[in-house]
This record gives C-alpha cells, structure tokens and sequence, in this order.
C-alpha cells in the first residue's frame, strides 16, 4: 500500500513538472502570421503554418503591407512575423519594439544579405559602387526601382534622399511590389539597359538575373552588402501566454538554400506556401527535427510524431 502511495505520488510529481503534457489555453490555438508580401516571407510562412496545423494549431495567415503589419502587432490583431531583418530594418522596428509590440524570441536565418543590386553587364560597365550611380542618371531614366511604400528599403532609398547622399535626390524612387519591381528588372534586362533596383539573398532573382551588389552603402544598408540576420518577431502577451507556440517560434530556423528553392517554385506557381512546404517535409522530414525539440501538439501530445504522422497522411 504505501509503495503504490509512493508510486502515484511520484506520478503525479513528475506530470506537474512535465511541460509536455500541458494543454495550451484556448486563446493560443489560432495564431495570426503575418507576411509583408514577399516571396521569402510567404515560404516561411507556409512552413510554420503547416507545422502548426499539424501540431493541432488553426493558424491564420495574412498578407499585410509592413506598416499595417506592425501596427496589427500593436493593436493585438497580429502575432507572429518572421522577415524582422537586422539590421536593414532596425530603425523601422526599433518604434515597435520599444512600444512593446513585437519582441525578438530567435534568429530564423542567418547569411542574407540586402542592399542596391544592378544586371552584371552594368556592375561591368562601372555601375559598381553606389557613387557610380548618378554617372548614370540618364541612363538609368532617372528611376531607382524599389518595393511596396513602407518598405523599409524603401526608407532608407528616402533617408538617403533627404542627406543627398549619393546624388539619390535627384531620382525617383519607383514604389511597387516585389512582383512589379522584378517585372521593370526583367523588361530592362531583356532591352540589355542598365537598372538599379533593391536586391537580397535569399530569393530566385539571384539565379533567375546575372546581378551584382554595389558596394558603399554600408551607413545605410550595413556592412559587407547589407549582410544581415532574420529574426522571429511575437507579440509580446502572446509569446508570454502560449509558451509552446513561443518554443517553436524559439526552434524555427531556415537555411537560404531551403528557402531559395521553394520562393522559386512559389514565383513558377506551383503550389502556395503551405503546399510547398509539405511537399518539402515530405522529402526530408529531418528539417522538423530541431524545429520540434521540446513542443507539443496543443493538447500535449509528443509533437514531433504527430507532425511526422500528418505530414505522412497528406496528399
């Protein structure tokens, strides 16, 4: 009798201290992802909301400009972002943080970069550097070609217009989505004209265009080609209410090679977010690993094995 006492005591100890059975409140369940609108962001996306759905979740995606992005996390009517890139975007984030909007809970990425890019056969031409690029104003129609307004390269191409710096105020900065900005790229390719438009890696147009970065820009766009890190953003009473959604968010890293892949496929229409990213857990299933290490489905079961299970019943 008193060794069965012992034994259910023991039990008991051992479930309270063992977050793997802990059931998430309700308030967790469905997760408001957010995406800016760009390919990299969406592929991200796809790939925690998939994981999510498996794990029990009833995520909800949304495609937002970055403005109205961050101010849904101010408000509570978003919770998660994953394309916080530092340190491009640092002083377009750095208003939110401090408002307690958004709070950095991991790095998703490491090995981007972000800055001014032009066709190769330009960059050989001597549009090499960003000082190069009032030589050619005419050339280049006068235009600098760019992202959604908000963006914040977009920001910057501005800042940098109001210091005058480079000769940027005598441009205009052509405001488009990234779809519409890569289109003016591939026309002016195709004509063999120069264009300057706002590159980064990871994403296709570094295989789909021979491109070259310029270099100078480090004060606005940071060092070495605006190398830079993407971090995982969560709402801060969010993050601080559902710690298994926070541990996943805290695990979730992406390789540019697994990202570069899939925003290929997404821009040849072959699937959405989601459908790509089951396709490629259905490959290679390892990726969930470490993803999952220490998370739970919602109602806290082993996470790992139901994710696997899922992935393996679609179709």
């Amino acid at each position: 009798m008193i060794r069965s006492r012992i034994i259910c005591m023991l039990s008991a100890f051992l479930l309270a201290i063992s977050p793997a059975f802990a059931k998430e409140i309700e308030e967790c369940k469905a997760p408001v992802i957010a995406d800016g609108g760009w390919t990299d962001n969406i592929v991200q996306d796809g790939f925690a909301a998939l994981t999510l759905k498996a794990l029990g979740y009833e995520p909800v995606e949304k495609s937002l400009s970055l403005g109205v992005l961050l101010e849904g996390m101010k408000i509570g009517h978003v919770d998660v972002f994953l394309a916080n890139w530092t340190p491009n975007s640092d002083a377009t984030l750095r208003p939110y943080i401090d408002a307690g909007a958004i709070e950095k809970v991991g790095t998703n990425l490491v090995g981007a970069k972000y800055a001014l890019a032009v066709p190769t056969y330009a960059y050989d031409a001597g549009l090499k550097d960003f000082s190069d690029i009032p030589k050619f104003h005419d050339a280049l129609g006068g235009k600098i070609f760019a992202l959604e307004a908000g963006n914040d390269s977009n920001n910057i191409l501005i800042q940098m217009q109001k210091e005058k710096a480079f000769g940027l105020d005598k441009f205009k900065i052509v405001e488009s989505s990234e779809q519409g900005m890569l289109s003016a790229v591939e026309r002016a390719v195709s004509a063999g004209k120069p264009v300057v438009f706002v590159g980064w890696s990871p994403h296709p147009m570094n295989a789909r265009f021979k491109m070259s970065y310029l270099s100078g820009g480090d004060k606005y766009f940071g060092p070495n080609y605006g190398s830079a890190e993407v971090w995982t953003g969560l709402r801060p009473s969010f993050a601080k209410k559902c710690p298994n959604v926070l541990k996943f968010f805290e695990n979730l890293r992406f390789t540019p090679e697994l990202l570069s892949v899939n925003m290929q496929k997404y821009l040849d229409k072959e699937g959405s977010g989601e459908e790509l990213a089951l396709r490629a857990l259905k490959e290679d299933s390892s990726i969930l690993e470490p993803w999952l290490a220490g998370v739970t489905t919602f109602d806290g079961q082993d996470g790992l094995k139901a994710v696997k299970a899922y992935i393996a019943s679609q179709h």
